[in-house]
């Protein structure tokens, strides 16, 4: 397809804001890992993203601090800097079974990986899949934009994502990007590329 779908930054500017109206569970101690991963692994595909506090200090780099897995309806919230990366979540990333939907993934694996050396599988990334719908965009913002019309918030993501607790803002950016990815593979998945 040569004629691919863009939006500026003005029309991005212009749009309402999109909010995850789900459930958000936050998982910080490890007893809550099994009951959150037999949730997910339910589902045929999930939302995927992960956050790191950012560091401001040239050669001065955090681990993931959270993982992201969402549903249509529920977003786990996995706080690695205080659970660690648990077997279950391993297993889990490393199933092929489930499809892990998300966007620039070779940031988070190399940020993963920076934790624990594992296998990761049944992955998309949907910058490699939304080219052969005509989206010419591939930031989650921007697509998400193209396809629905709202933008997503970017302003919680240079925060603090080690905080001793979440706020409700931090809360709700980080489930709104691992939802929104799901979201635009299912959008796009079920026909519905007409742009």
């Amino acid at each position: 397809m040569t004629n691919s779908v863009k939006i500026t930054k003005a029309e991005l500017a212009n749009l309402p804001m999109e909010e995850f109206a789900g459930r958000i569970i936050v998982v910080d101690q490890p007893e809550d890992v099994d009951a959150a991963i037999s949730t997910l692994r339910q589902q045929s595909h999930v939302g995927f993203d992960t956050e790191t506090r950012p560091s401001f200090h040239k050669g001065n780099r955090y681990g993931v601090a959270l993982m992201q897995i969402a549903t249509q309806d529920i977003c786990y919230l996995f706080r690695l800097n205080k659970i660690g990366m648990p077997e279950a979540l391993i297993d889990f990333l490393a199933d092929p079974e489930v499809i892990k939907v998300g966007l620039s993934l070779r940031d988070d694996f190399g940020a993963i990986r920076r934790r624990v050396e594992t296998e990761l599988a049944g992955f998309l990334d949907l910058q490699n899949y939304v080219g052969q719908f005509g989206i010419g965009d591939a930031s989650l913002q921007k697509i998400y934009a193209i396809l629905f019309g709202k933008k997503i918030s970017k302003r919680q993501r240079l925060t603090n994502w080690e905080a001793l607790s979440l706020t409700e803002a931090q809360r709700k950016y980080a489930a709104l990007d691992a939802w929104a990815c799901l979201v635009i593979y299912t959008h796009l998945n079920n026909g519905n590329h007409h742009i």
